[in-house]
C-alpha cells in the first residue's frame, strides 16, 4: 500500500465510528488546549514582570542596609544590628565616576489633609534624580527642584489618584496641605502610570529628602537609588559603592547593592521553571487522552477483526497492519492537536482583549511543544492496540473467534 492509500485507510476508519472519534479527539484537543495556555500564561507573565522592571529605569542599582548573608554561619550577637544608611553616606557615592546619579529615598506613612479632608498617604522622601531614573512624568506642574539635598524645601509632588481625593476637580498647583504637623505646598502632579509591581505611585506624595527625614524625625535612610553611567559600568559602580561604604562604617561591610541585571536574571530563571512545571502538569491531561486512545482503539481492533483478517488473507505483512492503526492513532492526535491549538489561541486572544495591560500573548514554541507531545502520546498509545491487529491469524480473524 502507497502512503496515500494508507491516509485514506486511516481517515474512512476514523470517520466510520463518529463518536468513538470525537471522544478521541475531545480529549486530545482538551489536553493540548491546557499544555499552550498554561505555557503562554507563563510566558506572559515572565514577559510582564520583566517589562515592569525595565521600566523602573535602566543601570539602576539599589543600595540597602543591612548585609545580605548566604553563606550560612551563626546568627548576629544579641544587641547587634546593621548601621543605617544616611544622606552623607548617599552623598559620598557621586565621587565615583562610574555613577552618573544617586537619590536617597525616605518612606513612611502619614496622615495628609487640605481642609476638612484627610487621607493616609505614603510618604516618599526623595531628590530631583528621582525623576529621570524612574522614567516618571508630570501631569501638572514640575518636580522636586534640583539643588542642595540637605535642604528641607516645604514642597510637595502629589500622584494623580492623592490629588483626585484631596482637591477632585479644583486645581492642586500652588495649594497648601498638611502631611503630619507640617505644611507643603503643591508645585506639581505626577501623570498616572497604574501599578508597576505592586507600587502605585497614584498613591503617594513626594517630597525632599530633608524634609522626610525631619518629619519622621529620622537620620536614616530606607535605601538609596543608584544610576550607573552605562550598562558595563554597573559591575565597577557596585564595587565602588561597596568600598565607600565601608570606608565611611569603619570597615564594615555593612550594606546590600542589588543589581537590576540581577534581579531580572533570578525572575526570569524562576518563571521559566514555574513555566515548564506548569506544562508538565498540564501535559498529564495527554496522557490521559493517551489511555483513552489507547482503549478506544482496542475495542477497535476487537471490531474490526474481520477486516484485520481479509487483509491479512490479501497478504499484507504485519508491518502494514500496524503501520495503518498507527497511522489512524497519528491522525486523530493530530487531528486533535489542530483543535486544541485553535481553541487555545482564540481563549488567549479573548483574555488579551480583557486584560490588555498584561500583555497576555501566544508563546511562540507552546504549539510546536503541545503538537508534538500530542503527537508522540498518540503514536506511543496506539502501540499496543496496533501489535495486537498484527498478531491476528487471518483463518480466527475472519471467523471472528
Amino acid at each position: 500500500m502507497q502512503t496515500l492509500d494508507i491516509l485514506l485507510f486511516s481517515s474512512r476508519a476514523a470517520t466510520a465510528n463518529r463518536g468513538r472519534s470525537l471522544l478521541m479527539l475531545l480529549a486530545m484537543a482538551i489536553g493540548v488546549f491546557s499544555v499552550i495556555l498554561l505555557i503562554s500564561l507563563g510566558d506572559s507573565a515572565r514577559r510582564y514582570v520583566m517589562d515592569q522592571f525595565a521600566s523602573l529605569g535602566t543601570n539602576l542599582l539599589i543600595v540597602l542596609p543591612g548585609r545580605s548573608e548566604t553563606t550560612g554561619g551563626p546568627p548576629p550577637l544579641l544587641g547587634e544590628t546593621p548601621r543605617d544608611l544616611t544622606l552623607e553616606d548617599a552623598l559620598a557615592l557621586t565621587r565615583s565616576t562610574a555613577i552618573r546619579a544617586i537619590s536617597p529615598i525616605v518612606a513612611g506613612s502619614a496622615p495628609v489633609s487640605v481642609r476638612p479632608l484627610e487621607r493616609e498617604l505614603m510618604v516618599i522622601g526623595a531628590t530631583a534624580e528621582l525623576f529621570t531614573m524612574r522614567h516618571l512624568t508630570m501631569s501638572q506642574g514640575s518636580f522636586l527642584p534640583p539643588g542642595d539635598p540637605t535642604r528641607a524645601a516645604a514642597v510637595c509632588v502629589l500622584g494623580a489618584k492623592g490629588k483626585t481625593e484631596l482637591f477632585g476637580n479644583h486645581p492642586a498647583l500652588g495649594q497648601w496641605l498638611r502631611i503630619g504637623q507640617r505644611r507643603f505646598r503643591v508645585i506639581g502632579v505626577l501623570a498616572s502610570k497604574g501599578v508597576s509591581l505592586g507600587e502605585d505611585l497614584g498613591d503617594m506624595i513626594i517630597i525632599p529628602v530633608a524634609a522626610a527625614q525631619s518629619l519622621f524625625n529620622t537620620g536614616s535612610l530606607f535605601r538609596i537609588i543608584v544610576e550607573a553611567t552605562a550598562p558595563e559600568a554597573i559591575p565597577r559602580a557596585k564595587e565602588s559603592i561597596l568600598s565607600i561604604i565601608q570606608a565611611r562604617h569603619e570597615g564594615e561591610d555593612d550594606v546590600t547593592v542589588i543589581t537590576q541585571d540581577a534581579v531580572l536574571a533570578t525572575f526570569d530563571r524562576i518563571f521559566k521553571a514555574l513555566t515548564l512545571a506548569v506544562a508538565g502538569v498540564a501535559a498529564i491531561s495527554l496522557v490521559v487522552a493517551g489511555i483513552m486512545i489507547m482503549n478506544i482503539m482496542l475495542v477497535a481492533v476487537s471490531n474490526r477483526r474481520g477486516e484485520i483478517g481479509l487483509l491479512k488473507a490479501l497478504g499484507a505483512p504485519r508491518r502494514q497492519i500496524m503501520g495503518l492503526f498507527l497511522s489512524e492513532a497519528a491522525l486523530l492526535s493530530l487531528t486533535g492537536a489542530a483543535a486544541g491549538c485553535l481553541l487555545a489561541y482564540g481563549s488567549i486572544r479573548l483574555l488579551a482583549a480583557f486584560y490588555p495591560a498584561y500583555l497576555i500573548g501566544l508563546a511562540p514554541w507552546s504549539p510546536v511543544i503541545a503538537v508534538g507531545v500530542a503527537l508522540t502520546t498518540g503514536i506511543v498509545f496506539g502501540v499496543l492496540p496496533a501489535r495486537r491487529a498484527a498478531r491476528l491469524e487471518p483463518a480466527l480473524a475472519l471467523s471472528r473467534r
